[in-house]
Parts: C-alpha cells; sequence; structure tokens
C-alpha cells in the first residue's frame, strides 16, 4: 500500500495534536507518580540504534531528557542499557533478542532497521520508535492512528515535496537531480518514492544509485551525472555525507537534505524539524507508558510540527551555488561555519 504524503501527514499531525493535548506534564520532576502520587519504581529501558549520527543521537538525548524531567533520574529510579549496531542488521537483531531475554521495562529503537529487529524480537514489552519515516509500510504498527500492538512512538516523514523545491530556488536551471540511498531501507524507498511524485510536480527528474553500506556513499555520488544532489534521512548516506559533500563540492552542484542536522554537517538547505524534541516528544509517551500503564496499541504515532527553514552560506558558496537573498531572510537557522 503507497500512501500519499499529504494523507500520512495530515493523520499523523491530527494524532499528535490529540495526544499531545492529553499528555501534558502528568509526571513531576520530583520522582512521584502522578497517578498513584507515590515514588516511582526502577525501570531499565533498553535504547538500540542502527548507527550513530547527529540526528540520532540527539533524538537519543531528547528521549533520556524527557524522562529526567519527569522524575527518572539516572542511575537512582532508570538505568539505560545503550547499544549501537554500527549499520549492521545483524547486530541489531542479536541486541533485540538480548533486550528480550533481559526482560527490560521498555525498549526505545531508533530508526526503522534496529525498529524492525525490536518488532521481530519483543512482543511482551512496549517498545517506542523514533526516527522511523513510514511505521505502517514497515510493518511495525496496523496504522498510524491505532498501531494495534506492542509498538508506538515517533516518525520523522520528511517535507520531501518543499525540500526538493528548495532545488529549484537554488539553482532555477536545474532539470536532473542525483539520490544516493539505501536498497535495504524501507524509509528510504518511501522518500525515494515520494520524491519522485514532487519531481515529476517540479519538472524535475531523479537519477538514482543504492548503496548497502555508507563506505559505497562517495562512488555512488560519482556515478551520478547531476545538477544537483538531494539526501533523505537515509541513516548510511547521513553518517557518511561528507563524503558525499566533497563529490558536490567537486561537481559545483548544491546538495539540499532531509534534516536540519544535515545542514549544519555540509548541506545547502532543508525544511526540517528539532531531532532532539522529537526523542523528548517520544520520551513523553514513554512516561505515559511507566506512569499510566498508557497501552501503546491505543498511542497514535505522533509527529514533530515545527517545520523549520536551514541554511548553510558558507556550504552554499563551496558548491558554487548562491543563496537567494529572500530564502536567506526567511531562514529560521542559519548555520554559521
Amino acid at each position: 500500500m503507497k500512501r500519499s504524503k499529504t494523507s500520512i501527514l495530515g493523520a499523523a499531525l491530527a494524532a499528535t495534536a490529540l495526544t499531545l493535548a492529553a499528555c501534558g506534564s502528568d509526571s513531576g520532576a520530583d520522582g512521584t507518580d502522578a497517578a498513584g502520587g507515590g515514588e516511582q519504581d526502577a525501570v531499565e529501558i533498553g535504547i538500540t540504534q542502527i548507527v550513530s549520527h547527529t540526528s540520532l543521537d540527539a533524538a537519543r538525548d531528547g528521549f533520556k531528557n524527557a524522562l529526567a524531567e519527569n522524575g527518572y533520574v539516572e542511575g537512582e529510579n532508570v538505568t539505560y542499557d545503550e547499544q549501537n549496531a554500527q549499520g549492521d542488521q545483524a547486530t541489531a537483531t542479536s541486541i533485540a533478542n538480548k533486550f528480550a531475554s533481559d526482560g527490560k521495562d521498555l525498549v526505545l529503537a531508533i530508526a526503522t532497521p534496529t525498529a524492525q529487529a525490536a518488532a521481530q524480537a519483543i512482543t511482551d514489552i512496549p517498545i517506542l520508535i523514533t526516527a522511523v519515516t513510514e511505521p505502517a509500510e514497515a510493518g511495525l504498527v496496523d496504522s498510524w492512528e491505532a498501531p494495534g500492538g506492542n509498538i508506538t512512538g515517533t516518525s520523522d516523514l520528511n517535507a520531501v515535496e518543499e525540500q526538493l523545491g528548495l532545488i529549484k530556488e537554488l539553482a532555477p536551471d536545474a532539470t536532473t537531480v542525483g539520490v544516493v540511498y539505501s536498497s535495504g531501507e524501507v524509509n528510504s524507498q518511501v522518500q525515494v518514492d515520494l520524491a519522485e511524485e514532487a519531481a515529476e510536480k517540479l519538472g524535475l527528474t531523479l537519477e538514482l544509485a543504492t548503496i548497502t553500506t555508507s563506505g559505497e556513499v562517495q562512488q555512488a555520488a560519482n556515478s551520478l551525472d547531476v545538477d544537483a544532489f538531494y539526501v533523505p534521512t537515509d541513516n548510511n548516506v547521513v553518517s557518511a555525507l561528507d563524503a558525499l559533500v566533497q563529490v558536490a563540492e567537486e561537481k559545483q552542484v548544491p546538495v539540499v537534505v532531509g534534516e536540519g542536522d544535515s545542514v549544519a554537517n555540509g548541506g545547502v538547505a532543508t525544511y526540517g524539524f528539532d531531532y532532539e524534541q522529537l526523542g523528548y516528544q517520544t520520551g513523553l509517551m514513554a512516561v505515559k507508558i511507566l506512569d499510566e500503564g498508557a497501552d501503546p496499541a491505543e498511542m497514535p504515532i505522533e509527529t514533530p510540527t515545527d517545520l523549520q527553514l536551514y541554511v548553510n552560506p558558507a556550504a552554499a558558496e563551496r558548491m558554487g551555488v548562491t543563496i537567494p537573498a529572500e530564502l536567506l531572510d526567511s531562514a529560521d537557522v542559519v548555520v554559521e561555519e
């Protein structure tokens, strides 16, 4: 089943508004349970992350901050078992199996591959996901509105059409856009499908190159003769963004990216959001599960609502691109290198 960006975002944003309205600050930072008025029981939370890069790390930190602000103090009443698969799916599976056998109280799965591994191994422990683009397409939930199992959380579905539109502003004569993405990541394929729909509307043609590891990014980018690059929130590509940026600088073409941290790391521009806030939002969902016994099956998938324009003038200059004054003036975040 393929859903349009409009329908996915519309449903998810509606669900987010309802859930956030209900969430509030049910647990205080004084270490008491708002529902019962007593001290919170000590919990052990497993965190599994597919790879390290700025956005995923920020989501993890935001999650922990939300719990800390709601009375879960690391080393006192919460213990985190943090594991990183280093981009290897077999390792992600091993981590998930270990969490299942350990009997964690809750698991946070960061990014689609680790979320899928956790879903396969863990059926009787609440799983919170974050930085997962399309949880229904990934087979993690029945639907965004009613997940139906032990998994819920937040999606980082990005504004693909708006992001591609930036290419037309940065390079008005551009007709071809290169996209390097992981052939094995469902979230990446979802974004490529959305990008192809958006490109047709914008009069652009996508040129695609697939990879299986981050070490293949530079070669894949070099294989594309294009007027610009678009980088979706693909974990292998984002973790090796510097290699793609180097190619773009050599070719003197702009790189538009899928999230704000990648602008700080060398991309020219994006419409994006704060991944730390996304993780924080996920942490508030965890608090509802731990403090109130909320059922993940009935907690809609949430999405961020604070889309912002990020630009990096120095990166643009290195790629031979001038950011239009109007675009620069309207930017919410201007990266200063």
